[in-house]
């Protein structure tokens, strides 16, 4: 086999030593818990829900599950196939496969760079919000705190069906805690405000939890998952079980569930799917193939990758059935339509579910409850980004990096630099900045620009069937044969037709769809944007400037696999088999 046939090349202490060196998932449980905890997170609990009630319940599964099919799994598959078969990080597995699209890698990391400023921040309200569960009286539920105004309202001390009516003006009571308490949000993005101290240092404790949790590299990762990625799943299945034993609870489901087959004719239900799948996935980041790079060289990567986009979306299903079930809870229960209840994003997390564990008995432990599976489920998406980073560097750089104590000095200095950047987020206009980050970094065209290029470059460039071929040494056997017409056609295809729609449907955007921008934020968003997707054409032009020969020679050697890497073939496979070459795949599969 052609990791193996290459293998024995090499002297086993050699071999021994750089296994050594990068390390390994202590057990197939690590790896699994590592890429659970990355792709299941907040998206699966703020994002689905909403979606699938928005565009047409049952009905919205027809289009999710043909972009699940199209992109999801053929992604998800791709990245992590290729972290093993090469044992290298986001980076260096497409310097392996095809130098001339290096700055694939290069863009992933940047991605993951922003990201792991900007999300962070979310945990930093979560800590907020959980250590104020601790209390008498959650806060969010009186009126008597000194940031409510003489208009904040009650909202579980009245039911609509007793003719109770509103004052005019009048804000809920959570909702003031969340603006005024929690955000203490200005006027707009050019009004910085102050920095918040609390909430500063709920986000140094999130980036020092962040830092032990990744500091001995795969060694406490896989460890740490134990924990960080079962937890969620725990209390996931309180909240099912609480609210469907909730009165209301089936009116709520039936928002949820319900049918409505005329929304498919909406374009914009499709592009949702697809965000979404993108969104919850961790596709074409760089984290996967991170992961993957951890894994024995016979793993069977494929089996997994099944198992685990099945987890994935079950966890989406079931979490609408924990949400929904609160919401038609808080429908019954105030008098009101569940419209004017159900959110999406932040507003979900901060504002309708305080709104509804106050109206729980025992409100406390249910915000405990909830806050700390958020919390939970943000910290594994975000040190499975910082692992991202340092495993690139690493790859990169190891006789500098994995010396002593110098990975965990550099990742120190990482963790700082981020916590830096991270301040701004929590100053009174940090949630306007968030935005930005979100828009414009970490979903949308930059996802969409990196899954076409992920798998033209795979499915053309490298060849599908030659890394059908590779898979086929690592697990024994070839995949599915739709997963290849996939990755040469339908991603690029699907992903193409997305993001021209996007395009065309392009509007500026807005906060709480009535703060406009001003212009420089805009260009601050876009420039972010650019600033990962540039690094491949920079790297492309880099590597044609350093070849040899005439361009088209150059285009060519540059876009070989590094190592002449081979083509396997049945007769190389019984070769390999017959001298009984043990497979580990660490240095010599490419």
């Amino acid at each position: 086999m052609a990791g193996s046939l290459y293998r024995c090349h090499l002297p086993p202490e050699a071999a021994s030593q750089t296994v050594e060196e990068r390390g390994k998932w202590g057990s197939k449980k690590e790896f699994i818990l590592s890429v659970a905890g990355a792709i299941i997170g907040l998206g699966n609990i703020w994002r689905f829900p909403y979606l699938c009630y928005k565009n047409g319940g049952g009905a919205f599964f027809i289009p999710y599950i043909l972009f699940l099919v199209a992109c999801g799994i053929p992604l998800f598959l791709l990245e992590i196939a290729l972290g093993q078969y090469t044992s290298q990080g986001g980076v260096m597995c497409w310097r392996k496969v095809c130098p001339l699209f290096e700055g694939i890698g290069y863009a992933s990391q940047i991605i993951i760079f922003y990201g792991c400023i900007s999300y962070i921040v979310i945990l930093a309200w979560a800590f907020l919000y959980l250590f104020a569960s601790f209390s008498g009286e959650l806060a969010w539920a009186t009126c008597n705190n000194t940031w409510n105004t003489d208009s904040c309202v009650v909202l579980n001390n009245y039911n609509a069906t007793a003719n109770w009516t509103a004052p005019v003006n009048a804000t809920s009571s959570v909702i003031e805690f969340w603006q005024r308490r929690v955000l203490n949000i200005s006027t707009g993005i050019e009004a910085m405000g102050n920095i918040q101290m609390d909430l500063s240092l709920y986000l140094l404790l999130a980036w020092v939890i962040c830092y032990f949790c990744v500091w001995k590299g795969v060694r406490s990762t896989g460890k740490a998952t134990y924990f960080t990625a079962t937890f969620p799943f725990a209390m996931l299945v309180v909240l099912f079980i609480r609210g469907m034993t909730l009165p209301g609870a089936f009116h709520g489901i039936k928002y949820y569930l319900y049918p409505n087959p005329a929304r498919l004719a909406d374009p914009q239900v499709w592009m949702d799917a697809g965000t979404q799948i993108f969104y919850s996935y961790a596709i074409c980041l760089g984290c996967l193939t991170t992961l993957g790079s951890y894994n024995k060289y016979n793993n069977n990567c494929y089996k997994d990758s099944f198992y685990l986009c099945l987890l994935n979306s079950g966890t989406s299903f079931i979490s609408g059935f924990a949400i929904f079930s609160v919401l038609g809870y808080m429908s019954q229960k105030q008098g009101v339509d569940i419209s004017l209840v159900a959110e999406s994003g932040p507003g979900l997390v901060f504002i309708v579910y305080p709104q509804a564990v106050t109206l729980l008995p025992c409100p406390q432990v249910w915000s405990v409850c909830f806050f700390t599976m958020i919390i939970l489920l943000g910290i594994d998406g975000q040190f499975v980004g910082l692992e991202s980073i340092m495993t690139s560097l690493s790859d990169n750089y190891p006789s500098q990096i994995r010396k002593g104590y110098r990975r965990e000095l550099l990742l120190m200095l990482i963790c700082a630099v981020c916590y830096v950047f991270g301040l701004l987020l929590v100053s009174q206009a940090g949630a306007y900045i968030l935005q930005i980050f979100d828009h414009y970094v970490c979903s949308g065209p930059s996802l969409l620009l990196m899954a076409i290029f992920q798998s033209v470059v795979i499915g053309w460039i490298y060849g599908a069937e030659r890394f059908y071929d590779n898979i086929e040494d690592m697990i024994g056997y070839k995949p599915l044969s739709l997963i290849k017409y996939c990755w040469m056609y339908a991603t690029p295809l699907t992903c193409s037709g997305t993001l021209v729609f996007l395009l065309l449907k392009y509007t500026p955007l807005r906060f709480n769809n009535s703060y406009v921008y001003p212009w420089w934020a805009y260009w601050i968003g876009w420039f972010l944007a650019m600033s990962s997707l540039t690094m491949i054409p920079v790297t492309m032009v880099c590597k044609l400037a350093k070849g040899k020969g005439t361009l088209w020679q150059r285009i060519k050697t540059s876009s070989r696999p590094a190592g002449n890497l081979p083509v396997v073939t049945k007769e190389m496979a019984s070769i390999s088999a017959s001298l009984h070459v043990p497979d580990g795949g660490q240095n010599g599969d490419v």
